[in-house]
């Protein structure tokens, strides 16, 4: 074989290592996952998103969300899921989030 066959072997053989979880082990979701979760939980048209204040299902992620990561991020990934939506009422959908998962206002 060619030594760059082995060694691209090698990259991939790397690569499932550091995908495996333990048995028992919960993979912690990223970031990125979260704001895909929680945008594809919203119900929404062009106007607003109507569930951003009394879905279950929202505020179960938003707690697990609180768990896994530092509050520095709570913020951008509510604001990012509610702008992918691209609605007209963004601040008032961030709102309704941010007051559901009791994450305080954040001062700039």
């Amino acid at each position: 074989m060619k030594r760059t066959e082995l060694e691209r072997r090698e990259r991939e053989l790397r690569k499932a290592e550091k995908k495996k979880i333990l048995p028992g082990q919960k993979e912690a979701m990223s970031v990125g996952d979260y704001i895909d979760a929680l945008f594809g939980m919203f119900r929404y048209d062009s106007d607003e998103i109507f569930n951003a204040s009394d879905d279950e299902n929202i505020l179960e992620l938003l707690e697990n969300m609180k768990m896994e990561h530092p509050e520095k991020q709570w913020d951008v990934i509510i604001r990012k899921a509610v702008n992918k939506t691209k609605v007209e009422q963004k601040e008032k959908a961030y709102e309704s989030l941010r007051i559901l998962a009791g994450i305080p206002a954040v001062t700039a």
